[in-house]
C-alpha cells in the first residue's frame, strides 16, 4: 500500500523552507544554506516541488547557477508566473496532492542511498499560499512532517506576517525551529523578531540583503557569487547549520529511545506487561489522515542492516483501531485544529457550574433538535464515554425509585435493584459501569465488582459463505427452548433483516421469551429493574457482537411495558404511543450507550434509528470531537430531568468534573458534527451506499431498503470474498466498521489468539517502505474501522491486502 508519510532517513538531513510570503527570498537563503551545507556534508541536493514562471527565472535554474556542485531538481514546471493552482488550470494538467507528495517522496528517497547528505526543499509563495490542487502549502506538504526553516518578511508589515506564518505551520504539527531573515535597516524587523523569537524557543538568525542588481551580466552574476560565498561563512549561518545537523542526530536519538524510555515508566492500558519489552512498543512520531508515522525496533534493526537505500526510519500505518474508535476525520486535521485553537485564544478552560458559554449551548441545541429521538432535550456534559455511563445509570436509577416508591424514599436501599442489559455488554471502566456487565475478563478481578445485572443473550447477525444470517444464541434455558427456534435463518440481503415487518413470527418469539425472563427474575430472585442498558447494533468491546436490530427493539418493547408489580401482562404495548413525542417514560427508562456506535458511526447519526425506537438517555463520545479531544454528552429527556428536582440540594445531581464542557471540546464537537452532516449529505458516501443497493424486486423490502438502506465503506463484494476464506468463521461491515471472525478450535472469546497472526500480518506489511496497517484484536475477531472521510483508494488498498493475507 503505498502511503506517504513523514520521512526520516538517518543519514539524509532534510530541511524545507517556507516563505512567510511571496519575494521574501527563500531562494536566496536556499542558496546560501545549500553552500554551506557543503563545508560539512560532501552531497547536497535542492529540490523545487512545484515552481511557476519561465524555466530561465526557475530556483532550480538559479541554484545551478550559484549552487556550488548543488545538484537541483524541479519536479513540475509551470511556465505562466502566476499562482500555482491558476497554473495548473491554465496548462490544462490538473495536479493532484498526492502526486505531488509522491513524486517529493520519491525523488528524496534516491538521496537516501547510504551517504551522508542534505537535501533542501524550497516552497512556492507563502505558507498558505495554494498548491496545484488549491488546497494549502502546509496542508499539502504536511504528512511528511519535515524540519522546517521560516524565512521571514522583511517588508513594511512583516513582522506580523512572519509571526502569523509561524503560528499557521505550528497549528498544523510542523517543527519550526529557526526563522531567517534578511538583517534590512529601514524597518529592523529582524531585531524584533530574533527577541520574539527567542523567547518561544526559536532560533533566528539575520544575513545582509543581496546586493543591488547590475546591467552587466557577468557583473551581476559575480557579484552574487560573491554575496553567496560570504553569506554561506557568517558565524550565525554557521551556527545555524551546526545546530541543524545536531538536532537531526538529536531526533533520531529520542525516537529511538522512546520504546524502552516507556517501558521503565508507563504503566499501558488493556496490557499484561509480563509480555511487553522495548521491542513490542511502538512510538508514534505523529499522525496525520488515516495513518500513524511509527517507529519500531525491528524496523531499525532492518534499517540499520542496510547500506544502500536506507529506509525511514518512520513508517506509515493505518489507523486500523481509529485509535480506539475515536477518530472521525482524520489525524491532525487542520480544520479542527484551528477551530481547537480559537477556543483556546477566547477561553482556555472556563468553569461550568452555573454558567454557559456559546460552544456548550451550540453543541446541546444541535444535540437535542436532531429529529432522530424527539424524546431528548437536556444535555449533561462529562469528560468520557465511562463517565458519561455513570451519569446515565445514575439518572436513570433516580427516575425509577422517585417513580416507583416516592422521591428519595429510603425504603430502596432495601431493594435488589438491577440493571437490565445483555451478556457481553460493556460500558466503561468505572466502578459504576463495571456492575452493569456481565462478569468478563474486564471486571471479575476487581474487588469491588459485584454485577449488579440482569443479561439475556442474544441473536447475532453474520455473514458466512457469502451468506446473510441471523444465528441464535446456544442456550440451554428453558424458557428459551418453549419460544425461541435454535435454527438459522438465512437471508437475501442484510436489509432483509431490517424488514421488520417481514419478521413478525420472531417478533412474537422475542417478545416471549424476554417477558420470561424479566417473570423469572422478579419471582425466583426479588429483583427489581431500574434500567434497561444496551449498546445499540454492535457490541464492540465485548467482542464485536452484531446484534440482531428485532431482537434488540423487542427487548426496548418489554423494558416499557414491564411493571415489578405484574400488571404489564395484562396491558398490550401501545408502541405508537410510547415512540411518540411525549418524552415521558413508562416500564423502565432505557439507556443507549451509543459511544461506540453513534454519530455516523454505522452509516446514521444515531444507531438507535435502526431500531425504530427511541431511548430515554442517549450516552455519545468518541466520535463526538472527530477524534481530537475528550468530550462526552448524556442526553435526556425532560421527564428523566424532573425526577432530581426539588427544594433540597441533595436531590440534585451531584456530579461533575473540573472540565466540565470544556469550550475547546464543545468548539470542535460543533465543528466535528457539522463536518460529518455535511458528509452524510453532500454525496460523499453516494458511492458506497450504490454499492450496497440490494438487486431484490420484492416491493416490500424495496419501500423498506430505500426508507433505511444499510451500507458501508467497506466493498459488499470484499466482504463476501472474506467469507469464503477457509481460516474466516463468518464476517460483517456496517457503516466504517469491518469485523472478521476467525476459526479457532479451542473457542472463541477474549481469551483467544486466534486473530494475532492476521493481526501481526497486517502489522509485518511487504518489508519495504510501503504502509502497513495496525490492528487490534478481540480474542479470535480482529477488526477494523475507517475514517467517515477515508478516501476510496485506501479501502481498497487495504481490502487487498486483508485478502491476500488471509490466504
Amino acid at each position: 500500500m503505498r502511503q506517504v508519510g513523514s520521512v526520516l532517513w538517518p543519514k539524509l538531513r532534510i530541511l524545507q523552507i517556507y516563505g512567510a510570503n511571496t519575494g521574501v527570498g527563500k531562494t536566496i537563503f536556499s542558496s546560501v544554506l545549500c553552500r554551506a551545507f557543503k563545508k560539512h556534508i560532501q552531497k547536497v541536493h535542492y529540490l523545487k516541488p512545484v515552481s511557476t514562471g519561465p524555466l530561465n527565472e526557475a530556483d532550480d535554474h538559479h541554484m545551478s547557477t550559484f549552487g556550488s556542485n548543488v545538484t537541483s531538481q524541479c519536479l513540475y514546471q509551470f511556465d505562466e508566473p502566476i499562482s500555482p493552482h491558476l497554473a495548473v488550470r491554465s496548462a490544462a494538467k490538473p495536479l493532484s496532492d498526492a502526486e505531488v507528495l509522491e513524486g517529493v517522496y520519491r525523488e528524496l528517497k534516491s538521496y537516501a542511498n547510504g551517504d551522508e547528505g542534505v537535501s533542501v526543499v524550497e516552497t512556492a509563495g507563502g505558507v498558505l499560499s495554494p498548491s496545484p490542487s488549491g488546497s494549502s502549502q502546509a496542508d499539502l506538504y504536511r504528512p511528511l512532517r519535515l524540519p522546517t526553516l521560516l524565512v521571514g518578511d522583511y517588508n513594511l508589515g512583516g513582522i506580523g506576517t512572519t509571526i502569523s506564518a509561524w503560528e499557521s505551520l505550528r497549528i498544523r504539527g510542523y517543527d519550526v525551529n529557526h526563522v531567517a531573515l534578511f538583517a534590512e535597516d529601514r524597518y529592523d524587523n529582524h531585531t524584533y523578531l530574533k527577541e520574539y523569537f527567542h523567547d518561544r524557543g526559536v532560533s533566528a538568525f539575520s544575513i545582509a540583503p543581496p546586493p543591488e542588481r547590475v546591467p552587466s551580466l557577468e557583473e551581476d552574476t559575480q557579484a552574487m557569487l560573491a554575496y553567496y560565498q560570504n553569506s554561506s561563512e557568517t558565524a550565525e549561518v554557521q551556527g545555524f547549520i551546526g545546530r541543524f545537523l545536531a538536532e537531526h542526530d538529536q531526533r533520531i536519538s529520542k525516537i529511538r529511545s522512546l520504546p524502552e524510555q516507556a517501558e521503565k515508566v508507563i504503566w499501558h492500558p488493556f496490557m499484561q506487561h509480563t509480555e511487553r519489552s522495548k521491542d513490542t512498543i511502538t512510538a508514534w512520531d505523529s499522525a496525520y489522515g488515516d495513518f500513524f508515522q511509527s517507529f519500531t525496533t525491528k524496523r531499525d534493526v532492518a534499517t540499520n542492516a542496510l547500506s544502500k537505500a536506507e529506509k525511514s526510519l518512520l513508517q506509515p500505518a493505518f489507523d486500523g483501531s481509529a485509535s480506539w474508535w475515536t477518530q472521525g476525520l482524520g489525524h491532525g486535521n487542520p480544520q479542527l485544529a484551528i477551530v481547537a485553537a480559537h477556543a483556546a485564544g477566547r477561553y482556555g478552560h472556563v468553569m461550568f457550574g452555573g454558567a454557559i458559554h456559546e460552544p456548550a449551548l451550540q453543541l446541546a441545541q444541535t444535540l437535542v433538535e436532531r429529529p432522530e429521538n424527539p424524546r431528548l432535550n437536556r444535555v449533561f456534559y462529562s469528560d468520557n464515554g465511562s463517565t458519561g455511563m455513570e451519569v446515565a445509570v445514575k439518572m436513570a436509577l433516580r427516575a425509577s425509585v422517585n417513580r416507583f416508591l416516592g422521591k428519595r424514599s429510603a425504603d430502596h436501599r432495601k431493594l435488589d435493584i438491577r440493571i437490565l442489559g445483555l451478556k457481553n455488554s460493556y460500558h466503561g471502566d468505572t466502578m459504576g459501569t463495571m456492575d452493569c456487565s456481565e462478569p468478563s475478563i474486564y471486571n471479575e478481578k476487581v474487588e469491588w465488582y459485584k454485577g449488579r445485572g440482569i443479561w439475556l443473550d442474544f441473536p447475532t447477525i453474520k455473514m458466512r459463505q457469502g451468506q446473510w444470517l441471523v444465528e441464535p444464541f446456544d442456550s440451554r434455558d428453558e424458557s428459551a427452548s418453549k419460544s425461541l427456534s435454535s435454527e438459522t435463518k438465512y437471508f437475501d440481503t442484510i436489509d432483509d433483516i431490517f424488514d421488520f415487518s417481514n419478521r413478525q413470527q420472531e417478533h412474537q418469539a422475542y417478545t416471549s421469551y424476554i417477558r420470561a425472563k424479566l417473570l423469572e427474575s422478579v419471582e425466583k430472585h426479588g429483583v427489581s429493574f431500574g434500567a434497561l442498558i444496551i449498546e445499540p447494533m454492535l457490541l464492540g468491546a465485548g467482542g464485536m457482537m452484531f446484534a440482531d436490530p428485532l431482537y434488540q427493539k423487542v427487548l426496548v418493547e418489554v423494558a416499557r411495558e414491564f411493571h415489578d408489580d405484574r400488571s404489564w401482562l395484562q396491558q398490550e404495548y401501545d408502541a405508537s404511543q410510547q415512540e411518540s413525542n411525549d418524552t415521558n417514560w413508562a416500564g423502565m427508562p432505557v439507556i443507549f450507550d451509543e459511544v461506540f456506535t453513534g454519530l455516523y458511526r454505522l452509516g446514521r447519526f444515531s444507531a438507535a434509528s435502526f431500531l425504530g425506537v427511541h431511548p430515554d438517555i442517549v450516552v455519545n463520545a468518541k466520535l463526538l470531537t472527530g477524534g481530537l479531544l475528550p468530550l462526552c454528552t448524556t442526553t435526556t429527556s425532560e421527564a428523566i430531568f424532573s425526577a432530581f428536582l426539588s427544594n433540597d440540594k441533595t436531590d440534585a445531581l451531584l456530579h461533575g468534573h473540573s472540565y466540565t464542557a470544556h469550550p475547546i471540546g464543545c468548539s470542535v464537537a460543533n465543528e466535528s458534527l457539522k463536518t460529518l452532516t455535511k458528509l452524510d449529505t453532500d454525496g460523499t458516501w453516494e458511492a458506497y451506499k450504490k454499492d450496497w443497493t440490494s438487486q431484490s424486486t420484492s416491493t416490500a423490502a424495496t419501500r423498506h431498503r430505500n426508507k433505511n438502506k444499510i451500507w458501508s465503506m467497506w466493498s459488499s463484494s470484499f466482504l463476501a470474498s472474506a467469507s469464503h476464506k477457509n481460516s474466516v468463521d463468518n464476517v460483517f461491515a456496517i457503516g466504517s466498521v469491518l469485523a472478521l471472525t476467525l476459526k479457532d478450535p479451542n473457542g472463541s472469546g477474549y481469551a483467544s489468539t486466534a486473530a494475532t497472526g492476521l493481526r501481526d500480518k497486517l502489522l509485518a506489511g511487504s518489508g519495504q517502505d510501503d504502509a502497513v496497517i495496525h490492528s487490534r484484536v478481540l480474542g479470535n475477531v480482529l477488526y477494523l474501522m475507517a475514517a467517515l472521510n477515508t478516501p476510496g483508494k485506501t479501502l481498497q488498498d487495504i481490502q487487498e491486502i486483508v485478502l491476500k493475507a488471509l490466504k
